[in-house]
């Protein structure tokens, strides 16, 4: 895990507090916000996750300001997991926060891995300039919905977790480009700065 970045925060959920880090950008008043979910609880996941920080950290180096919770039942906010239902609430609620703090700037929605699917379903609700999933959690578990066009899709060759060839298969009715990572599994080990370095690359147009 990598270390966080800063005291949590505790914001007004559902059901709640959110315990959530706020990373904020490198220079300057935020330029937008992101709102970063965490890979699935039950399987050790939360907001420290690298994958998630690495994330966190290649957009506030562009200027947002990123929200990264933990959602119900996670750390130390409140409530229990509900299987990527009651998560999407909690998601939402922290863009609320997000937006009365800093005002009507763009939004990118983000998750890895079960992140990813709270990330997605929230974006049904809500408008967002840019959605991004990494390990999209495609799979008979989660109803992945379809997702805009210009969704950013990001998934290693040989991901054990959620086979590159089940994203395929989600992506594919959608003609929606999937970025592939090369010989990486589900959680970009040893490809963390590349990670970082392509997301980085993105910035400029989300």
């Amino acid at each position: 895990m990598l270390k966080p970045q800063q005291e949590p925060i505790y914001l007004d959920g559902p059901v709640g507090q959110l315990e959530t880090l706020v990373i904020a950008p490198k220079d300057g008043a935020p330029r937008g916000i992101a709102m970063i979910a965490h890979p699935n609880p039950l399987q050790g996941g939360t907001n420290t996750n690298k994958v998630v920080q690495t994330t966190a950290r290649a957009l506030s180096q562009h200027g947002y300001i990123c929200y990264c919770p933990n959602l119900r039942g996670v750390g130390n906010s409140g409530g229990e997991h509900d299987y990527g239902h009651g998560e999407v609430d909690d998601a939402q609620a922290v863009v609320d926060y997000a937006r009365a703090q800093h005002g009507d700037v763009p939004l990118v929605l983000a998750g890895f891995s079960f992140g990813s699917y709270v990330a997605a379903q929230l974006r049904q609700r809500i408008d967002a300039h840019h959605l991004i999933m990494l390990g999209a959690a495609v799979s008979p578990k989660y109803a992945m919905p379809h997702v805009p066009a210009d969704t950013i899709v990001i998934h290693g060759e040989h991901d054990e977790v959620i086979s590159l060839a089940q994203v395929l298969d989600w992506a594919r009715p959608q003609s929606l480009p999937v970025v592939v990572f090369p010989g990486v599994g589900h959680f970009f080990h040893g490809k963390l700065v590349l990670l970082q370095q392509y997301v980085q690359r993105l910035v400029p147009s989300l």
